[in-house]
């Protein structure tokens, strides 16, 4: 419900706060007063694109506020996604700049003006001539349909399903397409993958096969240091070992003249056991190096096949080829398996289209059941609006796909004449007649769905006496179960409002304001005569005007 609504440097508006309540709310005034300029504010704060023309004062910045009481229309989860801090009592503001640029916030959070605009569909519905041609559209007619059968929770669990089985059509297109692709690259990525797993791939691997080629390649130099390193150790006379052995014999016979001699003989004979050490080690190695032609060989070729596939991957470590490896390794692994996956996924589609199918069967079922009192009740509710031969063909026949809707087509055919032949609404209702048909549309639509503030902007042009008495019943009806607006020209319709608003301009020395005040009894009892008989008050006009209130 919208509760006030503030406006600053709009239009012809300087300054303007308003309050408002539930019920049924008239707004009047004359012709070019500015009615339509309120509701452009409204629109503006709603999410409608602005420019510079809605600055009254060019260099100030134009705001309008608007606050609403959303307790009862379930906006939480809307809030949540859009991270908005949710209350209650929600406030929307609006600031155009003197610069161009405009800033919307929801609740002091700044918000762009397609969020602002989703929230404002679900806060109030600004009834229009534009908005008229969404009673001529398919989705438009097929909610009504749904709102007498009582389709709400139906269609929220097909739509729940649809959006996945739209997922998983989607996730089967890609599978497919992968498959078309990966069959083509597929022979190549396994004779890679082939090559990979025929290479000795280890984390420094290549450091070792490069050290023992070296060893191989070097055979003969190393055999010869090795048989030098032998002969220094073990040479009768001037050998490693028998000069230290003959020098710890020595220092033996030392010992026991002093601790500083003891030492010295530990010492040289530390260094004679690692010398020994390394005598036999040299030994060892000596003994197991021999010529080996043919492991040169295998040596030097693991090696070259690694250098080769480090050039052909691009990279510079094994351990890099590794990884290569194994993303070749899935991508095979997968591409064997995309016949599997899509089967499965083929089978998974078919079980959501049969779950669907179903559901769309209750839907066209339900919404069958509701068609000849949807029927009578439109053309029972216009015959009141002075149409008495309006008459509807409504039909419903199955589609071969799925829709946001169901699988149905909806036919939604329309005269106004007695005989006449039945037409699409766009193409047989006048204007006047779809702004009725509208009405009693919402009006039907009030009782089954929670809808937003509705603002019907002039719907009785073109009627008067009792049509526009039986509109005005229609929209106070409305308004037991949510707030209802009227700018109205009419003082039938004026006068059944539970709240009374004018909007009139003042001449200041230097410009024109409008404003806008809520009338008291006697106020709207004036503002009523003026509208019966013009500017000039006569007894009658108030007369008239009091008995309209009465």
């Amino acid at each position: 419900m919208l509760s006030t609504l503030s406006i600053t440097n709009y239009a012809l508006i300087d300054s303007l706060e308003v309050g408002f309540d539930k019920g049924f709310t008239v707004i009047t005034g004359e012709t070019g007063a500015g009615k339509s300029i309120l509701l452009g504010g409204l629109s503006l704060v709603l999410g409608k694109r602005a420019d510079l023309s809605s600055l009254r004062v060019k260099d100030e910045k134009c705001i309008i506020e608007a606050s609403f009481k959303i307790a009862n229309y379930g906006l939480q989860e809307f809030f949540e996604e859009n991270d908005l801090d949710y209350d209650a009592n929600t406030v929307i503001r609006r600031e155009i700049l003197p610069s161009g640029k405009s800033r919307a916030f929801i609740n002091d959070t700044p918000v762009t003006l397609d969020v602002l605009s989703q929230l404002g569909e679900n806060l109030i519905d600004i009834h229009s001539q534009h908005q008229t041609m969404q009673l001529t559209e398919n989705d438009f007619q097929l909610k009504l349909v749904d709102a007498l059968a009582g389709n709400q929770k139906r269609l929220a669990e097909y739509s729940s399903g649809l959006k996945t089985y739209r997922k998983a059509q989607k996730e089967l297109n890609g599978l497919i397409e992968v498959q078309s692709t990966a069959n083509k690259e597929h022979d190549y990525n396994t004779f890679l993958l082939t090559e990979l797993e025929n290479a000795p791939l280890k984390v420094g691997i290549v450091e070792e096969l490069e050290e023992e080629y070296e060893q191989l390649n070097n055979v003969e130099l190393i055999i010869e240091q090795l048989s030098k390193g032998d002969q220094l150790f073990n040479d009768e006379q001037m050998g490693v070992l028998p000069l230290v052995t003959e020098m710890r014999q020595s220092l033996a016979k030392l010992v026991n003249f002093g601790s500083n001699y003891k030492d010295l003989y530990q010492r040289v004979q530390s260094v004679l056991i690692e010398l020994d050490d390394v005598n036999s080690e040299l030994q060892r190695i000596h003994e197991g190096v021999e010529a080996n032609p043919d492991a040169l060989e295998a040596v030097s070729a693991k090696l070259q096949l690694l250098y080769n596939l480090l050039k052909k991957h691009n990279v510079s470590e094994v351990s890099e080829l590794i990884v290569i490896k194994n993303e070749l390794a899935d991508k095979v692994f997968e591409t064997a398996h995309l016949d599997e996956k899509i089967a499965l996924k083929t089978r998974e589609l078919q079980d959501m289209e049969s779950v669907l199918e179903e559901q769309a069967v209750v839907l066209r079922e339900k919404r069958k059941e509701v068609i000849p009192e949807l029927k009578a009740k439109l053309e029972g509710d216009l015959a009141q609006l002075g149409m008495p031969s309006a008459s509807f063909e409504i039909g419903l026949s199955p589609s071969d796909s799925f829709t946001a809707t169901g699988m149905d087509e909806l036919s939604f055919l329309f005269t106004a004449n007695r005989g006449g032949s039945y037409g699409e609404l766009k193409k047989v209702a006048s204007g006047g007649e779809l702004s009725r048909i509208m009405l009693v549309i919402k009006a039907i639509l009030a009782k089954y769905e929670k809808l937003p503030t509705i603002m019907f902007d002039e719907i009785d042009t073109g009627v008067s006496g009792e049509i526009s008495n039986r509109m005005a019943d229609i929209m106070k009806d409305m308004s037991n179960d949510l707030q209802v607006f009227s700018i109205t020209h009419l003082p039938q319709v004026a006068s059944k409002g539970n709240h009374h608003f004018k909007v009139f301009k003042t001449e200041g020395a230097e410009r024109t304001m409008t404003n806008m005040k809520k009338l008291n009894t006697e106020e709207r009892v004036v503002e009523l005569a003026h509208m019966l008989g013009g500017k000039d008050l006569s007894d009658s006009a108030l007369a008239h005007a009091r008995q309209l209130l009465n």
